[in-house]
């Protein structure tokens, strides 16, 4: 296998996160965040991408957050207006069905071009050069997650002892169903599994414990594991975020 992916894999699966892909997922986010605001921002192919898909409302939000390229950030999101303008705005000022009176009749046609047009939209906004990379990689370092558990012990002991977030766990899945043979597939969702009803049993365990705490006949006892449960059991549902993080 490619060492550029061999390698963060196994950092990954050696650090102390909580889940492996999360962690991953976060590096490539970072990484494709400051691409496209550093100097590939005047690559006329960048900016070609850039100008028809913009970025996902999360990562416009993470851009506004973390860029320090004000100027360069400006540029993407003026020329990104321009061309999503010329893409749409006409079709808007059309859209607007006339009114029905003496000498033309109710249609129901204009409802079907106005749902197209609002699915032009939407698709346009959720269009992300950097969400494209990320579900591209994190499918790569799937392949490469199942290859150095079939072809490395060590690793499969790195694997074993880790949990992983669901959707996470779901991405896996579906790369077991569309990679592995019946008999690899059967060894790597067993310690997937083992590895999920662990981390189901610890976490509904300390978010039980955190409500217990609040019963003032539990006010001296000690807090355990519980005090970020919340914030774990998020993430365990929702993949890691910043918007779960303790404190």
């Amino acid at each position: 296998m490619e060492t550029i992916y061999t390698i963060p894999v196994n950092d990954a699966y050696g650090s102390e996160c909580e889940c492996p892909l999360c962690f991953l997922k976060k590096r490539c986010e970072d990484q494709e965040l400051e691409y496209y605001l550093g100097p590939s921002l005047m690559e006329p192919d960048t900016r070609i991408i850039t100008n028809k898909t913009g970025f996902c409302p999360d990562h416009m939000a993470k851009l506004n957050k973390k860029v320090t390229n004000r100027l360069g950030l400006a540029l993407v999101i003026h020329t990104h207006l321009l061309d999503y303008d010329n893409d749409i705005s006409e079709d808007l000022s059309k859209a607007a069905p006339e009114k029905a009176g003496l000498f033309k009749g109710r249609s129901n046609d204009y409802k079907t071009a106005l749902r197209e047009l609002a699915d032009r939209i939407d698709k346009r906004t959720a269009t992300c050069p950097v969400c494209d990379k990320m579900n591209k990689t994190t499918e790569r370092y799937n392949e490469v997650i199942m290859h150095m558990f079939s072809h490395d012990n060590e690793f499969k002991q790195k694997f074993i002892s880790k949990s992983h977030c669901l959707p996470h766990t779901a991405s896996l899945l579906r790369t077991v169903a569309s990679k592995l043979s019946q008999n690899d597939a059967s060894d790597f969702v067993a310690a997937l599994a083992q590895n999920n009803k662990e981390c189901f049993a610890e976490l509904e365990k300390d978010v039980e414990w955190f409500t217990l705490k609040f019963d003032y006949r539990n006010k001296e006892k000690p807090w355990g594991n519980s005090k970020n449960s919340i914030q774990r059991a998020m993430r365990f549902l929702s993949s890691d975020t910043g918007e779960f993080n303790e404190g």
